[in-house]
């Protein structure tokens, strides 16, 4: 086939379907953005223009995803990134109130608002601490198996100068338990047991996030997991 064809036709099998309603295509572009790191700008605002005729709550949650992404992947410095988790926070909060028993919408007003707060500095200051907790405890009793939820209860264990290490690994591992091929939780287990100086452990982790077959989200595995885990797997490769 010539090259042109080829070039013509690319777009069209990478791109979302014709058809889809916004909530579609936004969702297919957040899980595909690994193709094009732009797609998240598209599904950004695609949201935010539905958002202004359309206020359902899952709207609203999958905007709060997005930011959490953008803030990642495509924020320049640390003002675009806050202004990204802080829309996000924003967004998981209103979601909250208007569906107090979606765990989706309580994990991602957490997430946003555990990274605005760790971008901006004020974690240390404990000014989110009570809320993160309070999140936390919530999106448990709703959905004990989240894997997301038992990776962020992890997290904020791994982060704070005295938290309980016993507790985030036991988090870490329950989480991956519900979901073995979520490779954010498997990083995050990692991560721990680096700090514990259990190397070997850390390592078989790290490889097994590196040769994951099927991740549970391809595109922040291949954006994101990845690099994080080969830089972590070099970071230790000395180490005993």
């Amino acid at each position: 086939m010539r090259r042109w064809v080829l070039a013509l036709l690319l777009p069209l099998v990478a791109a979302p379907a014709l058809g889809q309603s916004p909530i579609e295509e936004a969702r297919t572009l957040i899980a595909n953005y690994h193709k094009d790191v732009t797609w998240l700008d598209r599904a950004r605002d695609l949201m935010e223009k539905h958002l202004t005729t359309d206020s359902r709550v899952d709207g609203m949650i999958l905007l709060s995803r997005i930011y959490f992404a953008w803030g990642d992947v495509r924020a320049k410095d640390d003002e675009e990134k806050l202004a990204a988790y802080d829309r996000g926070r924003q967004l998981g909060k209103r979601a909250v109130e208007l569906a107090p028993k979606n765990p989706e919408a309580h994990f991602w007003y957490a997430v946003n608002t555990g990274l605005w707060g760790t971008t901006k500095g004020v974690f240390r200051s404990l000014f989110l601490l009570p809320t993160l907790r309070e999140e936390i405890d919530i999106l448990l009793t709703l959905a004990p198996d989240h894997a997301g939820a038992l990776g962020l209860a992890g997290n904020v264990e791994l982060a704070l100068p005295w938290g309980d290490l016993d507790k985030a690994e036991e988090h870490f591992r329950k989480g991956l338990k519900s979901d073995r091929r979520n490779t954010a939780v498997r990083l995050d287990l990692a991560r721990l047991l680096i700090k514990r100086g259990k190397y070997d452990e850390a390592r078989k982790e790290l490889r097994r996030v590196l040769g994951e077959k099927e991740p549970r989200y391809i595109a922040d595995w291949t954006v994101k997991h990845t690099k994080r885990a080969q830089e972590l797997l070099d970071s230790v490769k000395d180490k005993p």
